[in-house]
C-alpha cells in the first residue's frame, strides 16, 4: 500500500513528516530523504501496534484528499510504499467459483501488471472495502 506522507521544515534541511491517514504517526530526518527513510519505520512500528491491539490497518487515501487539511498546509508531498503482507496473518487457500471469461480476464490482466491471480484480487477486494 502506498501511503501519502507530508514533510515540512523550518529551515529548508530538517524535515518533520506526518502520515495523515495514521493518526499520531510521525518521524523526521536531518535530511528530505532521511526524513523519507525515518517515516518508514514509524509506518512499520504503528502498524504493528494497531494490529497488537486488535484494530484494523486504515486505508491509505489519495493526497488530493489531503490537501484541503489546513493543518498541512506549505508541505511537501510524498508517498511511501509500505508492504502489508506481514500485518495481515498467514495466507489461506480458498475455493472460489468465477465465470470462465472473467478468471481469463482477471489472469490476464494480473499477469500485465507483473501480480497473480490471488494477489490481484486481495488488492481488488481491499480496493472494494475502503
Amino acid at each position: 500500500m502506498r501511503f501519502p506522507v507530508v514533510l515540512h521544515s523550518d529551515d529548508g534541511v530538517r524535515y518533520g513528516v506526518t502520515v495523515p491517514d495514521l493518526p499520531g504517526c510521525f518521524s523526521s530526518g536531518d535530511t528530505f530523504d532521511a526524513a523519507l527513510d525515518s517515516v518508514l519505520e514509524a509506518i512499520d512500528l504503528h502498524l504493528e501496534g494497531l494490529v497488537e491491539e486488535g484494530m484494523d490497518i486504515p486505508v491509505a487515501h489519495a493526497i488530493a484528499e489531503h490537501r484541503a487539511n489546513a493543518d498541512f498546509a506549505d508541505g511537501v508531498w510524498a508517498a511511501v510504499e509500505v508492504d502489508l503482507a506481514r500485518f495481515e496473518g498467514r495466507a489461506e487457500k480458498v475455493n472460489i467459483t468465477l465465470p470462465a471469461r472473467l478468471l481469463v480476464k482477471i489472469d490476464s490482466y494480473a499477469k500485465a501488471h507483473g501480480a497473480s491471480r490471488s494477489g490481484f484480487l486481495a488488492d481488488a477486494a481491499r480496493a472494494a472495502m475502503r
